[in-house]
Order: C-alpha cells, then structure tokens, then sequence
C-alpha cells in the first residue's frame, strides 16, 4: 500500500538521501509546509514571509517499509531537543515537525516520541511538534536531489550534522 509520511527536519537538503536509500521508498521530494501563502518560493520561506518549513514529503509502499520505520530514520537525522531550528539552521522555517495524514499515523508519532522520551538518550525534552499535515508545496528543481547533484557538498554537511548530533548524544550521557 502506497502512502505519504511528511518530516521537517532543518535544511530539506539532509533529510532527502537518508530516506530516499531505504527499501521500500517510492520517492522523496524536498518542499515546503505548514505555512499560509499558497506555492511559496525559497526566498520567501527563507525570508521568514510565508510561515512554511522545509520539509520532505515522502512516498513508501507499507509492505516494504513501516511508518514506525521511517520515524525511528527521523530521530536519528534531527536534535528533538531544539524546537528553533536543526544543527546550523534556525528560525522557523527550519523547526523539526512530524505531519501526520491521519489519526493512525498521530498515534504512532506519539508512541514513536514517548519510546525516544524514555530512553534518556537526550537529557533535555523532546519538543518536535506532531501536528496535521498542510498542503506540502515541491520546492523549485534546483533543491531535488541535492546530495545527487552537490555530492561533495552534501556529504560535508552530512558529515558536519552527524559530528553535531553524536556530541551533543554523548554530552546527553555525560554531562560535563
């Protein structure tokens, strides 16, 4: 069964190849949600004028891969501590939000951010809004496949965000 599972997660950029490679996967597309200007540009949501995230929109056949799945993949990419943006790139329009379509994913999201609350692998909060998915707006051609078409770039900034993400972890366990 075909079905749609929305993320935002900071730059659209390094949310696409991490899903995208996972069996399963029918298509990631980079855009913009939760905002209240109808077909936003990059200028305006980076502007801070339309109230949209970056976001992926992301097309999986459920009998290959889990929705569960998929949001275990979401909290490995994002810090759920920072509600004001991802790593480098903050304001709202980089916040990290799960959409849900429906009431069955709104449950597994929930459950999904109570598993990851109770580990204590984080010893702040986790703060990601789960909310109702908006009309989701593709971004221009240009931000598709970015890691595909800036490979070297892409993988700096992947590089850069895993460093982040497993310091701040290990400060999580050890606090200095």
């Amino acid at each position: 069964m075909i079905e749609k599972a929305v993320f935002a997660g900071g730059c659209f950029w390094c949310m696409v190849e991490p899903f995208e490679e996972r069996k399963g996967i029918i298509s990631v597309v980079s855009g913009y949600t939760g905002g209240f200007v109808e077909d936003p540009t990059y200028d305006q949501v980076s502007g801070k004028y339309t109230g949209h995230t970056e976001a992926v929109e992301i097309l999986f056949d459920s009998d290959l891969i889990t929705y569960e799945t998929l949001l275990e993949l979401y909290w490995d990419l994002i810090d759920p501590t920072d509600a004001q943006g991802q790593i480098y790139d903050r304001g709202d329009n980089y916040r990290p939000v799960i959409f849900v379509e429906n009431d069955e994913q709104r449950k597994k999201a929930i459950a999904s951010k109570n598993k990851l609350e109770a580990s204590k692998i984080w010893n702040a909060p986790i703060v990601v809004p789960i909310e109702d998915a908006q009309a989701f707006w593709p971004a221009e051609e240009y931000h598709q496949d970015f890691y595909l078409k800036n490979p070297k770039r892409a993988q700096g900034m992947h590089k850069a965000r895993k460093r982040y993400l497993t310091l701040k972890k290990w400060r999580a366990k050890w606090p200095f």
